[in-house]
């Protein structure tokens, strides 16, 4: 496999795991927020702050994603290129 396609796939893997992880985070947040409501308990980071430890995990897996997406575009574009060079 040449080296761009190898690297299209192992970056497609990283973002199937960070995919895997965001669901797992925002799986996590709702049984947070079920356990506290059971507690009648509040999550202290998200009263002082606005935003649980969790959010901010959320808010930057989200952003990796979405660098994750953007590197896949330039790859993919630079792999069509180089085969339409090649023709």
């Amino acid at each position: 496999m040449p080296e761009a396609e190898q690297l299209l796939h192992e970056t497609v893997e990283a973002r199937a795991k960070a995919q895997r992880l965001l669901d797992g985070l925002i799986a996590a947040k709702s049984a947070s927020e079920r356990r506290l409501a059971d507690l009648r308990q509040t999550d202290l980071l998200s009263r002082v702050t606005g935003r649980s430890s969790i959010d901010n995990a959320i808010e930057s897996t989200r952003r990796m994603i979405e660098m994750i997406d953007r590197l896949l575009a330039d790859l993919r574009w630079t792999l069509e290129s180089d085969r339409l060079a090649l023709e």
